[in-house]
């Protein structure tokens, strides 16, 4: 019998207050029960229109009604189909512009919890199954993967699946990418994304760390080392600043530098730890999107009493999830909104006192489609604060781009690459996620990395 109902079912969360003062994840998940019902709600409609909002094409309609069915195991298999990545795809996706937009239910209430469900699915195989991912025969040709955030361990994975011998070439010390620096324990716990990991190295890819490609080895010497193509996959990881007085002043960090200390390096387990931060009793991070949020939260749960939020737009402008901006005033982050620095304060030894700021009012809509933000005269004033953080966007880092002649980049930066297929101006050289749209989504770059590993599959079997 259809759920009917017009809600979701809701998903258990730890209490705000309890939450804000620790780095435990803070949605606790279904249970199988309450999948089941929430699985139920799905109409199971003919034209399926959820999977034509998924940039990896998951068979939406058909793992929830294995879930409806209590056929968990099965379900999860049904995802891994075309995601790799479920149990990350499932907390940090945004479905709510994706795939349960375009929900039918949503028409009349709240869409089907898709994401929530692909959750369940996977962390119930996580946590029940003793299955491991087969070795596929291998066909003798070898591929280069750049970087191993979610493009690259998408194509990477694909390209295994059809027997390809796969090396990942990572420039930090542990895999994983945006997924483990850049996304918070709180939202995506680091041993979930290296179980993940573990899944696509069981295919047989060779994941070889502390690569830094352009400096170890270069493209064309990748390509002399019998690797007939490459994939670049190394992500945005250049944080972009404000080009204000008072941005070299100790206390101010790029979201990128923050979060690594925290996520990659953890921080938040100071004294036991390398790399302490110091966040101080105020802190004032720039920025409207995900990651301001992630900064934000984070640094109150690592003691600061006052965080801010100072964004030049409104809140109905924000790019970040409404779930995380909902999250993050349920945890005492205070938005300043229509704000706009203008200066960053110092001491007289270099540290941050306070930032000054200017009022904004929305004017006509820019290129972006956003209404601009124009300055209120004589509306100037002073945050106190001790800590700044800037989350304005990131570029990709051009160490790669700068020691490989002949491949085109944008002028911010970016690689020039095929929408559809990810092929860049050098043959054999391909690219995708945020190496080519600067700062995304992990579904985006995992859809990115998908069409490439098609065209890589299609490019080596043409190759003579």
């Amino acid at each position: 019998m259809p759920n009917m109902s017009l809600k979701k079912v809701p998903m258990p969360e730890q209490e705000p207050n309890v939450r804000s003062k620790n780095f435990l994840e803070v949605a606790l998940g279904y249970t199988e029960q309450m999948a089941m019902e929430e699985a139920q709600r799905c109409l199971d409609c003919k034209h399926k229109p959820c999977v034509s909002g998924c940039p990896v094409n998951v068979k939406i309609p058909e793992f929830i009604q294995l879930i409806a069915q209590g056929k968990f195991e099965e379900a999860y298999n049904k995802i891994k189909e075309t995601n790799n990545l479920p149990a990350i795809c499932g907390r940090v996706c945004p479905q709510e512009t994706q795939c349960e937009q375009l929900c039918v239910r949503g028409k009349k209430g709240e869409p089907v919890a898709i994401g929530r469900l692909e959750r369940f699915a996977a962390d119930w195989h996580m946590k029940n199954s003793t299955s491991s991912n087969e070795k596929p025969e291998k066909n003798g040709k070898k591929v280069a993967v750049i970087g191993s955030g979610p493009a690259s361990l998408t194509c990477a994975s694909d390209l295994a699946k059809l027997g390809y011998e796969v090396t990942i070439f990572e420039a930090f010390h542990v895999p994983g990418g945006v997924l483990m620096y850049g996304i918070p324990e709180f939202r995506l716990p680091k041993k979930l994304v290296q179980e993940e990991i573990e899944t696509i190295k069981q295919l047989g890819v060779d994941i070889r760390t502390n690569m830094v490609i352009g400096k170890v080895y270069s493209i064309d010497e990748l390509k002399e080392e019998g690797y007939e193509a490459i994939f670049i996959g190394s992500g945005a990881g250049l944080p972009s600043f404000m080009k204000i007085p008072g941005e070299n002043l100790n206390g101010v960090y790029s979201a990128n530098e923050f979060l690594t200390r925290i996520n990659l390096m953890k921080a938040y387990e100071f004294p036991n730890c390398d790399t302490p931060v110091k966040v101080g009793k105020s802190v004032a991070v720039v920025g409207g999107g995900n990651v301001a949020m992630d900064a934000a939260r984070s640094a109150k749960r690592l003691g600061a009493e006052n965080v801010y939020i100072v964004y030049r737009r409104s809140e109905a402008e924000m790019p970040a999830r409404l779930e995380e901006i909902h999250h993050a005033k349920e945890e005492g982050i205070l938005l300043k909104l229509l704000t706009n620095p203008t200066r960053i304060l110092g001491t007289d030894d270099g540290w941050v006192k306070g930032i000054e700021c200017v009022e904004m009012e929305l004017g006509e809509p820019d290129v972006s489609g956003r209404r601009k933000p124009v300055t209120k005269e004589g509306s100037e004033h002073v945050i106190d604060v001790e800590t700044v953080i800037i989350a304005i966007g990131q570029s990709p880092n051009p160490l790669i781009t700068s020691t490989t002649p002949g491949l085109d980049t944008q002028k911010w930066g970016g690689i020039i690459a095929d929408e559809e297929t990810g092929a860049t101006s050098i043959e054999g050289v391909y690219a995708g996620g945020d190496a080519v749209t600067g700062a995304a989504t992990v579904i985006l770059a995992m859809g990115a990395g998908k069409n490439a590993a098609k065209a890589i599959d299609e490019y080596l079997k043409n190759k003579k």
